[in-house]
């Protein structure tokens, strides 16, 4: 009878947070798909320039994440995030005014204002599903928003070619896509949003439902810097360095399929798809195995820890991703292995909502997102100007460091974080998990 009473509001929340996350990833990988036309055909990059290109997106992403995070605490998911995506709309149109004589250095001024407002996605989903679900459902809540990322990505080389030709021609329509999707999203938000706890439409079931795993928190906030010291942060910040493998994928991959196997703009798409598609699917699958694991008796740390490790096994093969002349065995493994990393990713969000007070989620996300744009400005620094030098031996190099990395990552956080005790507003240990 009680069950009945639990309406389902929370889950158009999360339809909104998949909204976002999916058009967050269609702006962030159209570079990574036209690059390879833009550079061959119009704006005649080297890989080290590319590569700045790159690295101006993730300087800002590791700054924002920083900024961002503070805000989106102080202020709230709903203003927020609506300011996070405001900013990245602008500068995705912005993309659309760089002419040839601006170069690499225009579009490594617009990949910096995008970087900074995109910076805000992560920290805000994460805040809102430790808002708006209980423990026990969160890594599944994840695993769905998470998959925006992979939606987002697949669409791009799906539409890209109906209108943007292999020589370039019409490239600069896609930002004028993701600027309209982007204005659309904030509206619905804005008209949607509220905290579980005030919004009309939300039960007292549902409320309570919510609430039922989690300690109930004061509402006196908890400074940025009171978190920076806590050993919790860093063991998530570790595993985030595992974002440079993705952001690999993302912005270097379609380069990587060019070099290798001579595909075009058109030729790229339908590999692209099936890598993202397969991230798709181990997103929702990492989600829904942590979760099931609790649901027979598991104790969070172990549920979440054991799935991390299957996702690290999956992921390793792909260090063969370059011995191979066979483009659809090349696509495969990477398509595996980005399978894994959205599991991976799936769950280590997770771990923040299962530590950390609610309203301490927001600026523990954004360190670590920082801890793991950091680490692939450095990564994407030494690759472009390795790549203008020998391509067969830097995408070895990257594609090894890429499927041993995850398992050294949960090494290190299993030492610094062996039991998975949850922090009450004081930031001290409220009880073994």
């Amino acid at each position: 009878m009680a069950k009945t009473q639990i309406s389902g509001f929370r889950w158009r929340i999360l339809a909104l947070l998949f909204m976002a996350t999916t058009i967050n990833y269609m702006d962030r990988s159209i570079i990574g798909v036209l690059a390879p036309t833009l550079q061959e055909h119009i704006f005649h990059w080297t890989n080290a320039q590319y590569g700045y290109i790159t690295e101006a997106f993730m300087f800002a992403y590791a700054i924002g994440m920083l900024v961002m995070g503070g805000i989106i605490d102080k202020l709230g998911t709903r203003i927020g995030y609506t300011l996070s995506i405001v900013i990245w709309a602008i500068f995705s149109l912005a993309h659309s005014f760089v002419t040839k004589a601006m170069g690499w250095i225009g579009f490594a001024v617009a990949r910096f204002g995008l970087g900074i407002g995109e910076s805000g996605n992560f920290p805000a989903c994460i805040k809102t599903v430790a808002e708006w679900f209980p423990k026990k459902e969160r890594a599944l809540a994840t695993g769905i928003f998470n998959a925006g990322t992979n939606v987002g990505a697949t669409l791009i080389p799906l539409i890209l070619p109906l209108f943007v030709r292999n020589d370039g021609t019409n490239w600069r329509y896609s930002f004028y896509i993701t600027f309209s999707l982007s204005t659309i999203w904030v509206i619905l938000w804005w008209r949607t949003y509220r905290r579980p706890d005030v919004h009309a439409k939300v039960k007292e079931g549902e409320l309570n439902y919510i609430l039922s795993d989690s300690v109930k928190e004061t509402v006196q906030r908890i400074p940025w810097g009171s978190v920076l010291p806590v050993k919790e942060t860093w063991a998530f910040a570790i595993a985030k360095i595992t974002d440079s493998v993705w952001w690999f994928y993302l912005f270097w991959g379609s380069i990587f399929l060019h070099d290798k196997f001579n595909l075009q703009l058109k030729g790229l798409a339908l590999p692209l798809i099936i890598i993202y598609l397969m991230a798709d699917a181990g997103s929702i699958f990492g989600g829904w195995l942590s979760s099931t694991f609790i649901k027979k008796g598991w104790r969070i740390n172990k549920a979440r820890k054991i799935t991390l490790l299957i996702c690290s096994i999956i992921i390793m093969p792909v260090i063969f991703a370059t011995q191979t002349n066979d483009q659809w065995i090349s696509v495969l493994l990477i398509g595996l292995a980005a399978g894994g990393h959205q599991a991976w990713s799936a769950n280590v969000f997770t771990l923040v909502s299962d530590v950390f007070p609610k309203k301490a989620t927001a600026s523990v996300v954004g360190i670590g997102g920082m801890v793991g744009a950091a680490a692939s400005i450095l990564a994407f620094f030494a690759l472009g100007h390795v790549l203008d030098n020998s391509t067969k031996t830097g995408f070895f190099f990257a594609f090894l460091i890429a499927g041993s990395m995850y398992l050294i990552c949960l090494l290190i956080v299993h030492l610094i974080m062996p039991k998975m005790d949850p922090l009450n507003d004081d930031l001290k240990h409220a009880g073994r998990e």
